[in-house]
């Protein structure tokens, strides 16, 4: 159902929306029977207030459009000649999906498939470049499997991964301070999988998780999908503020805190040595579980590592999830999970239960890529690259936007906060329009009430040509924007 609302008329928004649906209703598309979208949902689909909804539905129901049933809300009422001497036997979806997945109408998910469309160039996704990886490496580790004469190469895998691959993890791990062993690592596809079957495994409806903010939505989409309820806590230039995280404990006794420490998705910003401490503690004292996303702790460009919390955890308070998304080829989908083995057991279970196996070609090309050194060195070329990226950009942005941003130490993004003069929407809308893509800041709020003013842009995926043109398209597109406000 595409309602469009036109703020430039006298006619009331409400009667805007019910003149839409009686036209759809007359023309056959909205069939006798079929169940609208409850008030809230409606509301939230269209951009408006429930109350100009309830309005809409009233002057509908008050011209036999519509009926109302206590406890199912509005229906289509108003059966065609033809329907009228025979029984309907369509289905009504729309009805019988939840409510909580109709919601999901414009998504992050839309902004970045949309993005990566012909000929546009997208500052949008979280993606590691093509041109990163050695063909050469990855057909030896191609050509060893296919050439092994070996028909286990093509067979199914443990359903907590291979013991090959979980070894050399392992291994890897070690490098980063965590002495975890292979029965502590389950192997899964990416990290959103992972944050799915935790929630299945741990998330009761009702629920508190902690989480920084801003924060990825598909951390906080997993959990309220789940029944979770998510609370936030702000963030500096060091992370997530502790200082008020403890009376937030004490209120909510949440099953986790999550957090993503290293090169943040979207600001970039890295959770200071103290802080990591101060939350560890925090949590040993309350015995609060924590999750810990690493995806980009490698993609280092200066100042030193930090370790992750999982290397400071004494105990066994820390679920690690670490993604090779953005150090191993894109196409390639590999992650895993690192924590106590009885953790471990259970997301083996949920495998078993979803999937008949893992994919064992990718687990047998990182494993070898991994076990013959490519993979560190490759993180060196990785970074000394995304670095020459980064200052592409912010040399770009400096010179033609003149963004206020912090230039991040590592990973992918850049967290821009955009003039207050500029419109965010309608610079999404002149930047699509002209082929270039980014993710607005909003949808890394989980009640989208802040992040108007901001935008994310990635580095890694486009090409240098790209990131100089994208940006003076982008630049286009912003000055547009200033004439849509200012109405010079």
């Amino acid at each position: 159902m595409d309602i469009m609302i036109n703020h430039h008329t006298q006619t009331p928004i409400y009667l805007q929306i019910a003149n839409q649906i009686k036209e759809m209703i007359l023309k056959g598309e909205l069939t006798d029977g079929f169940v609208l979208p409850s008030e809230r949902t409606m509301a939230q689909m269209i951009g408006v207030h429930r109350n100009t909804i309830i309005k809409a539905y009233h002057e509908l129901k008050a011209e036999d459009f519509l009926a109302s049933v206590q406890g199912k809300g509005y229906s289509v009422s108003y059966p065609t000649q033809e329907e009228s001497g025979e029984e309907n036997h369509d289905i009504a979806w729309f009805s019988m999906i939840k409510e909580e997945y109709l919601n999901l109408r414009i998504t992050f998910d839309e902004m970045f498939s949309k993005s990566y469309s012909s000929g546009n160039i997208s500052f949008a996704g979280g993606i590691a470049s093509a041109e990163e990886y050695s063909m050469k490496e990855l057909a030896v580790i191609l050509t060893d499997m296919i050439s092994g004469h070996n028909n286990e190469t093509y067979s199914y895998t443990p359903y907590q991964g291979l013991y090959s691959l979980r070894k050399n993890i392992a291994n890897f791990m070690k490098s980063k301070g965590v002495q975890g062993k292979p029965n502590e690592i389950q192997i899964l596809s990416e990290t959103n999988q992972a944050l799915d079957y935790l929630a299945a495994l741990f998330i009761k409806p009702g629920d508190v998780i902690i989480t920084e903010e801003p924060v990825s939505p598909d951390v906080y989409r997993t959990f309220t999908l789940a029944g979770g309820k998510m609370v936030t806590v702000p963030m500096d230039e060091d992370g997530m503020l502790c200082d008020s995280l403890e009376p937030l404990i004490v209120k909510h006794r949440p099953k986790f805190i999550y957090v993503n420490p290293d090169y943040h998705n979207p600001t970039g910003i890295v959770m200071s040595l103290e802080r990591r401490k101060t939350l560890l503690s925090l949590c040993h004292k309350y015995r609060i579980p924590i999750i810990e996303e690493d995806g980009a702790s490698e993609i280092c460009f200066e100042g030193r590592k930090l370790p992750p919390i999982k290397a400071l955890d004494q105990g066994n308070h820390v679920i690690y999830l670490y993604s090779f998304g953005l150090t191993f080829a894109p196409g390639v989908r590999m992650a895993f999970v690192l924590a106590d083995k009885t953790i471990i057991k259970s997301l083996r279970y949920v495998v078993s239960m979803r999937l008949i196996s893992l994919d064992s070609i990718s687990q047998k090309l990182l494993s070898g890529y991994m076990e013959k050194g490519f993979y560190q060195k490759n993180i060196k070329h990785i970074c000394t690259d995304y670095k020459e990226k980064r200052d592409l950009m912010c040399r770009c942005l400096d010179e033609f936007l003149a963004l206020d941003y912090t230039i991040p130490r590592g990973g992918v993004y850049l967290w821009c906060r955009l003039p207050r003069e500029v419109d965010s929407k309608t610079l999404y809308g002149k930047a699509i329009s002209r082929g270039v893509s980014y993710i607005p800041g909003s949808v890394f709020y989980p009640r989208g009430s802040k992040g108007e003013n901001y935008i994310r842009l990635n580095f890694s995926y486009p090409g240098k040509t790209e990131i100089e043109k994208g940006i003076q398209l982008l630049a286009e597109a912003m000055q547009e924007s200033r004439k849509a406000v200012t109405g010079t």
